[in-house]
């Protein structure tokens, strides 16, 4: 176990996580030069167009250290934008510790912080990175600053990089072996591994993605999933090196898949916890946190034939996407359909373009709207997220809104504006109360 570490990349929106993981996939060799593309761990062709990743990827890496030692790495490329901060929160959880980016041009955004934060929850050990440092505009003594005052690590400690010109990628992976810390865990102890993702195969079934934490996984083993109390027999245990590779075990402290021929996407539940049937683990494992959606919206099938197929086709999408809420809805003027909850507007757009592309399904989406917590006359109280539901006025006696209470850090000189602009939507400034 000394010679494995979990890891993931965090930063801000469009800070180069995924350009750094393909350097190291290179570096590492994981992939022959004629097989390799940029943003190899980006699977989707969505994320390809828009240059955006979506979804957390797991890739294992054997690294020769300058030490001598032949490590594994189990790399975890996660989403920077705040509506897939569900996909990285799963992924904290699987890891030890973190590389933290901090573009050398930009240096340190919101997302930046709020990734940092998360890190913290978990009690991750973090590597701060200054990236991008062959830019024109790079000014590395400004994101050392940054890093020391907004984030509180040590700037000495970044590792300076640009994964574009191939610069201090070495100096990343000794980071990654030198600074971060093993798993911890033990492997002749009771059975418990984390499910922090899955995919669904038409032939296999469901593929669970698993974070070992004690004892071993084996073909052949029977296991129960502690949450929905179900039991299967493992088919299959490997390692995720960009296609699945099959081992013999899946010991403490390994990242790697689990096959066990679980046709139906109901019988799991992502965040759930793997023990042995005949000598299970006393409690589940902790920290895991369902999602919370902000955005509500309908989605009806243009057919009222192909209703089956979008049920089917939400249920498996609901297991590669976790943060996907949906529950039946009816319209006179649409029939029958599915109300879903999202993480925000662009999560929206992307579950919208994933349903028409993989599952060939055409659609009709109803506006957008947020929940809000009303107090009837009776003094019953109910949360509306569909405008059809809204109750009659006259027996309501208060209605309250989703609201945001965020610190906003600029530059004096855009003071005035910002003011105005918070004025605008319906802002309170509570700075000085």
């Amino acid at each position: 176990m000394d010679l494995i570490r979990n890891f993931c990349i965090i930063a801000h929106i469009d800070h180069g996580k995924s350009t750094l993981a393909d350097r190291l996939i290179q570096s590492c060799g994981a992939v022959p030069d004629r097989e390799f593309r940029d943003q190899i761990l980006d699977s989707m062709d969505i994320e390809r167009e828009r240059g955006i990743t979506i979804k957390s990827n797991t890739v294992t890496l054997i690294y020769e250290a300058l030490d001598g030692n032949r490590y594994t790495l189990n790399l975890i490329d996660t989403p920077g934008h705040v509506d897939f901060s569900h996909e990285v929160r799963r992924s904290l959880m699987s890891c030890d510790g973190a590389l933290l980016l901090v573009d050398a041009s930009q240096g340190v955004e919101a997302q930046t912080v709020a990734n940092l934060y998360l890190a913290m929850e978990y009690d991750l050990e973090l590597v701060p990175v200054i990236y991008k440092i062959d830019l024109p505009s790079a000014d590395v003594e400004r994101a050392r600053e940054e890093i020391s005052e907004d984030l509180g690590l040590d700037p000495y400690e970044a590792v300076l990089c640009s994964a574009k010109q191939g610069i201090g990628i070495e100096d990343v992976l000794e980071a990654v072996v030198h600074k971060l810390p093993p798993p911890t865990g033990d492997p002749e102890a009771k059975l418990q591994a984390l499910i922090f993702d899955a995919q669904y195969d038409a032939y296999r079934g469901v593929v669970m993605i698993c974070r070992v934490k004690d004892g071993r996984l084996r073909p052949g083993q029977r296991i129960r999933l502690m949450h929905s109390d179900k039991e299967f027999d493992i088919e299959e245990v490997g390692q995720l090196q960009l296609r699945r590779v099959e081992t013999d075990e899946l010991a403490a402290g390994a990242v790697g898949y689990v096959i066990a021929g679980i046709k139906t996407v109901r019988d799991i539940a992502i965040g759930d916890t793997i023990t042995e049937a005949q000598n299970p683990a006393s409690e589940p494992l902790p920290g895991y946190k369902e999602a919370k959606p902000v955005v509500f919206s309908s989605i009806y099938p243009m057919s009222t034939d192909d209703y089956e197929d979008l049920a089917t086709a939400l249920d498996k999408l609901s297991l590669n996407d976790a943060a996907l809420t949906y529950e039946k809805d009816s319209s006179a003027a649409l029939g029958f359909g599915f109300r879903c909850g999202f993480l925000g507007l662009l999560h929206l757009d992307v579950v919208q373009e994933r349903l028409k592309r993989e599952y060939g399904l055409s659609l009709i989406l109803s506006a957008p709207s947020v929940r809000y917590e009303i107090t009837l006359q009776s003094g019953e109280e109910i949360a509306v997220d569909n405008p059809s539901l809204y109750p009659d006025p006259s027996q309501i006696e208060s209605a309250t809104e989703p609201y945001i209470k965020a610190s906003i850090m600029m530059p004096e000189r855009y003071i005035g504006v910002v003011m105005e602009l918070c004025r605008e939507k319906r802002g309170l400034n509570t700075t000085f109360n």
